[in-house]
């Protein structure tokens, strides 16, 4: 598939042009790490950004041995300022970013959280490419089916929110998490899920504090594990291909929480095959 090739080497640092979308960018020769700001209209571009920069460089152990302080790219969301690493753990790569808002009384919109969701590309060429390995990934965008498919399978995923609202409570959080992902367990499994919704919810403990800055895992792990980690400990683990999947709803199905995202997550995502 075509990409937007980055105009700059590592060994020859340089600000490049890019077009508008783009909002600030960074090489940094010698400690390998580049900085991409997006606002929220810049996000097709990401796609692009990200794509060109890994597959221009395909020698680079980015996806293998290499820590998420060498892994090279950091995407920052521009209304927040929260930024995001483009690999996390060993194979999970960045697909999108989004933003979590909550209307206060109808006046006004605050962003609560932003979000990166993270996918496992060979798992989605393992999983998927002999379903829709002939289709182009703006063909599979908008696909149903294909958004199905990706929620039910075993891919290894994870959703990283990273805490922007600085009043935030783990109560609100764990109140927003039982209208939200309670919501969806009734969609996909019916009324009878309550215990469920409990041991998830359960685990955002009144013990934790999480100040503007923190960050949330909700990684979904081979055989359906739901693991939640908040600020790099662990909270818990539940294994539900029910709870999964309708964490993973909240963020690229039918009505996520960003449409915007959703769009990128697609397709960043059909572009793995």
């Amino acid at each position: 598939m075509a990409s937007l090739r980055f105009p700059f080497s590592f060994s020859q640092p340089q600000l490049p042009r890019f077009p508008r979308p783009f909002t600030a960018f960074a090489a940094v020769a010698g400690a390998s790490a580049a900085v991409v700001a997006v606002s929220s209209s810049d996000r097709p571009f990401l796609r692009n950004a990200l794509s060109s920069f890994f597959s221009s460089h395909p020698s680079w152990p980015l996806w293998g041995s290499l820590s998420l302080a060498d892994s090279g790219v950091t995407v920052v969301e521009s209304k927040t300022g929260a930024s995001f690493p483009s690999v996390i753990g060993t194979s999970q790569k960045l697909c999108g970013i989004g933003l979590r808002k909550k209307s206060i009384l109808g006046l006004k919109n605050i962003h609560v959280y932003a979000f990166g969701v993270y996918a496992d590309d060979d798992d989605i060429k393992r999983y998927l490419s002999e379903k829709y390995g002939k289709l182009s990934a703006s063909q599979l965008q908008g696909n149903r089916e294909f958004t199905e498919d990706l929620m039910e399978n075993d891919i290894s995923m994870t959703v990283r929110l990273q805490i922007v609202y600085s009043r935030l409570s783990i109560r609100s959080v764990r109140s927003a998490f039982e209208e939200s992902v309670g919501s969806r367990l009734q969609k996909f499994g019916g009324s009878d899920n309550k215990e469920l919704l409990q041991r998830f919810t359960s685990q955002f403990k009144d013990e934790f504090k999480i100040p503007r800055g923190s960050v949330i895992h909700l990684s979904r792990e081979k055989g359906h594990i739901l693991r939640t980690s908040i600020d790099g400990q662990e909270v818990g683990s539940i294994q539900s291909k029910l709870l999964c999947k309708s964490i993973l709803d909240l963020y690229f199905g039918e009505e996520p929480f960003d449409k915007q995202a959703k769009e990128e997550i697609e397709l960043n995502m059909a572009s793995y095959l």
